[in-house]
């Protein structure tokens, strides 16, 4: 009954863990989608986008290249320091992206001056808007998926005994304990000491 409960246990965690990298994988296409989308809007402004312009789209580039590279930062077993960096351009870009949302909202003319706009003014307002609301999107999934991409690395640590790979290490561990449970059962003249 033991073995039942325990077996039962790990396969709810083992589930847990494959809910949690679909959500996870969910998460950044959300993110791909909605950068990409800023992109195309802040091209709409100006085909040629101005020095602020093209900050703004390096900004969404560089979510796209973070939501891509969390894909397989968060779930494989990399280094701890290209862990961490991934974790920290993943939160400079999300307070990047707090405030260009801000920024659009609060100022919404002087930033659409900014972007030097081809497009009349209540137009260009709409279009700017539409990328703030996408940025404060942005905003909150990048919090998500950098919490998601946390408890991806603390179960994956957790479950692989502080080595990150749960597969290697349990085998051994079992492996270990058939052997020592099969010494236990032998004559003690067939035992090596």
């Amino acid at each position: 009954m033991g073995v039942f409960h325990k077996h039962n246990q790990s396969c709810s965690v083992a589930e847990s863990h494959k809910r949690l990298h679909k959500l996870f994988l969910i998460c950044n296409y959300i993110l791909l989608s909605a950068a990409s989308s800023c992109i195309f809007l802040t091209l709409s402004l100006r085909l040629f986008p101005s020095l602020c312009g093209f900050f703004l789209i390096l900004l969404h580039a560089f979510t796209i290249i973070g939501a891509i590279s969390g894909c397989s930062v968060a779930t494989s077993d990399t280094s701890s320091k290209l862990y961490a960096a991934h974790m920290v351009t993943t939160s400079l870009t999300a307070i990047f992206q707090g405030s260009v949302s801000v920024l659009i909202f609060t100022q919404t003319g002087d930033f659409l001056g900014y972007l030097k706009s081809y497009v009349r003014q209540e137009d260009g307002e709409v279009i700017l808007k539409l990328a703030g609301g996408l940025c404060v999107l942005i905003f909150c999934f990048l919090w998500v998926a950098s919490t998601l991409a946390f408890l991806l690395r603390y179960y994956a640590f957790v479950e692989g005994n502080g080595t990150g790979n749960a597969t290697v290490s349990t085998a051994t561990n079992a492996s270990v304990y058939q052997e020592e449970e099969l010494k236990k059962n032998w004559p003690l003249h067939l035992q090596v000491v």
